[in-house]
């Protein structure tokens, strides 16, 4: 899958939000603190976290590698270089 935002975008997140599966979300990991990513969330697992996933799957860093994630909010609009929506990726409804 093509990436849906790039390094660089700017993002307005909802926070706190319940995130569905198929959201892009604002995440953080236990063992990165200090770091914050945009990913698409997959299925929440037991203790609250959830496994996301980057949609570049060959170029990304995400629940494969570092386990779930807390989600801080969903990302709803990419504010630049392209405003506009985003939305739920189809075909990820599923847990």
């Amino acid at each position: 899958m093509y990436p849906t935002l790039t390094n660089g975008d700017i993002v307005l997140a909802r926070m706190p939000a319940v995130p569905r599966p198929g959201d892009v979300v604002l995440v953080r990991w236990a063992s990165r603190p200090a770091q914050l990513s945009v990913k698409r969330a997959v299925h929440q697992v037991d203790g609250g976290g959830w496994h996301v996933l980057g949609d570049n799957e060959f170029a990304s860093t995400d629940s494969r590698e570092l386990g779930p994630a807390e989600v801080l909010g969903v990302v709803r609009w990419r504010l630049w270089p392209k405003p506009g929506r985003l939305r739920r990726a189809p075909g990820r409804d599923t847990n």
